[in-house]
């Protein structure tokens, strides 16, 4: 086991540096979500699904 993390240590740091920054971006989207604010950016007033997706 320990023979095989040596060998494969570059591609376990590059998935776990990955993975890390995957969860960091799934947790800014939530946090975004929970505040009320839009993942795309541009403003709610154009958008067909407005009423969807912001419920008062």
């Amino acid at each position: 086991m320990l023979g095989w993390i040596s060998a494969n240590w570059g591609t376990i740091a590059v998935c776990s540096v990955v993975i890390i920054l995957a969860a960091l971006a799934v947790r800014s989207l939530v946090k975004d979500k929970k505040q009320g604010k839009s993942s795309c950016g541009c403003g709610c007033s154009s958008c067909a699904m407005s009423g969807q997706c912001h419920k008062k």
